[in-house]
């Protein structure tokens, strides 16, 4: 009778857990969100266009917008800690940090080869960075964007160093549609409440920056 006893009590206790929702399932039926692989050409996927950038410097723009979105991921989903955004961008940032680094580099080029000099190339690239990271910045698509983009940086940790960019080009739509409310973010009386979000970083302002890292002590707290 014990091993029978026990049979039934392990039995329950596995279809209780079964039952359970799975972590961050922020959405009753979660929407389709997956699009085409995209070349960094098509309106809005790398932010402002780029006029006579190349297929490798629109490779580069993408996967630095990629950045900024799990960058703008860890920064404002700690709400949910089981999206894991914050410790996944970190690991990407070492596991992937010579693609960033060249991806960064050939911005910079572009930037430079399209404007009148090397400072005017930097000044507009800069614009650019920050204008890239507002692009991420959503409330009330909140949920979706912080859902999609946890689940992008988890691949993120299991692409092959150098193949960043085909990550980019494969879920930058869907990371770009996840910007949009659908469905229970619609609904003004939800009864789930988002705590509020201090100031994004300033990005832009190199002084804030040492080694990708924001220096709070500098330039004042973010969250």
């Amino acid at each position: 009778m014990l091993v029978s006893r026990l049979t039934v009590v392990l039995a329950a206790a596995a279809g209780l857990f079964a039952a359970a929702p799975a972590s961050a399932q922020f959405f009753l039926k979660p929407v389709n969100l997956a699009g085409a692989p995209v070349t960094g050409a098509e309106p809005g996927m790398v932010g402002p266009a780029l006029p006579g950038a190349t297929g490798t410097e629109l490779r580069a723009a993408l996967v630095w917008n990629l950045r900024a979105a799990l960058n703008v991921a860890a920064l404002q989903c700690q709400f949910e800690p089981t999206l894991l955004t914050l410790p996944n961008y970190n690991a990407m940032l070492k596991d992937h940090a010579v693609e960033l680094r060249d991806s960064y580099g050939t911005l910079e080029k572009y930037f430079v080869r399209t404007n009148k000099n090397k400072k005017d190339g930097q000044t507009e690239l800069d614009k650019y960075g920050t204008r890239v990271y507002s692009s991420f910045s959503t409330v009330s698509a909140q949920l979706s964007f912080c859902q999609t983009a946890a689940s992008i940086s988890h691949d993120a940790l299991f692409t092959r160093r150098g193949q960043l960019g085909d990550l980019a080009q494969a879920r930058m739509a869907e990371l770009r549609a996840s910007l949009k409310p659908w469905g229970e973010q619609f609904r003004s009386t939800s009864g789930y409440t988002l705590p509020p979000f201090g100031r994004l970083p300033a990005f832009g302002d190199k002084r804030c920056w040492k080694k990708d890292r924001y220096q709070d002590k500098k330039c004042g707290a973010v969250i």
